[in-house]
């Protein structure tokens, strides 16, 4: 009766998922029709009408609220809208990443795409050893996976599929043609992570979002939950850990920016420290949101104060983030 039940629920759930599935490969097929540039606004315009309208605005307000105590009710609207419209276009523009990207080194002008830190890039592709790459939802997140596949850096894009299914199965689509290896988030993935570092290839990760098994570091003032495998994999195969940022630039265009490896701290054994590591690389991403805070995704649940460890909790422990190691980035990063 169980199992019957189960699958009665899946084919219902997968009758709910239809129109979402259409809706959704209609608005990438008008995105397609409109050229890059279009669907760019299109999408801006689609994420600030309808993102404020959406259980997620709310969060959104409340994260910006609690990060800039300081700044008006006006000025905290207006950061949210721009956030919403980041993800608008991020979303429009998945139907045009390749031809959005069109970095060449050796051209006399300069395209829609700009590269700051290429010579870490090159370093990293050509010294023979394997590397980690971290990154946070800004900007168009997606552009640095290609960047790696267009000009031959072995990597592999840790990714965490999206929630809804159609948009899921879409975005796969699309990575699957644009970028090079990928990993899904998930049951297997330390190990899919681990033979790629042990092959001598690249690892790029996102990690700012929460991980509830993570190590607290502070984050914009205030004790959150990271994902601490990049560090595990630094400690454990010595590896350079950079960072890769998408800045979005007026008139459709980006920056890429790839830092210098980081100089991440280590215990008294010689070792990277795990949790310094990751505050290590949680600082460099606060630097990149403060600079830039409509590009990034303010409406994820990022800090969970219920999750914390006791001891990290502020309601049972004020003192503890204060207590958390600040650990500041390589010169230059």
């Amino acid at each position: 009766m169980l199992r019957l039940k189960l699958r009665l629920y899946r084919f219902v759930s997968r009758l709910a998922g239809l129109p979402m599935i259409w809706l959704v490969r209609l608005l990438f097929g008008v995105a397609s029709l409109l050229g890059p540039r279009r669907a760019g606004g299109f999408g801006a315009w689609l994420g600030r009408t309808l993102g404020p309208r959406l259980p997620a605005h709310r969060t959104a307000l409340a994260n910006l609220r609690e990060t800039y105590p300081d700044r008006s009710p006006e000025e905290i609207a207006a950061i949210a809208r721009g956030a919403w419209e980041n993800i608008g276009r991020t979303g429009a523009e998945y139907a045009h990443l390749a031809e959005i990207f069109d970095y060449d080194p050796e051209a006399a002008t300069p395209g829609r795409i700009e590269v700051s830190g290429i010579e870490h890039f090159f370093s990293l592709r050509d010294d023979g050893k394997p590397g980690l790459i971290f990154s946070a939802h800004l900007g168009n997140w997606e552009l640095p996976a290609i960047c790696a596949a267009r000009f031959g850096l072995e990597a592999s894009a840790v990714f965490r599929p999206p929630n809804n299914p159609a948009a899921k199965e879409l975005v796969q689509e699309v990575r699957r043609a644009t970028m090079g290896g990928l990993t899904a988030a998930g049951p297997g993935a330390a190990f899919a992570m681990q033979g790629v570092i042990e092959r001598g290839g690249h690892l790029g990760m996102l990690v700012d979002q929460h991980f509830t098994r993570g190590v607290v570091v502070d984050f914009l003032g205030r004790p959150a939950l990271v994902n601490p495998l990049l560090a595990k994999l630094a400690r454990h195969y010595e590896c350079p850990v950079h960072g890769v940022r998408v800045i979005r630039l007026p008139d459709d265009r980006f920056r890429l920016e790839l830092t210098p490896p980081l100089d991440l701290p280590r215990d008294a054994s010689g070792a990277i420290d795990v949790q310094g590591a990751m505050q290590a690389m949680t600082r460099v991403i606060e630097g990149w949101v403060r600079e830039h805070p409509e590009q990034w995704m303010w409406m994820h649940r990022r800090w969970r104060p219920a999750l914390l460890p006791r001891a990290a909790q502020p309601a049972a422990n004020p003192a503890a983030q204060a207590n958390v190691t600040s650990v500041s980035p390589a010169a230059g990063a």
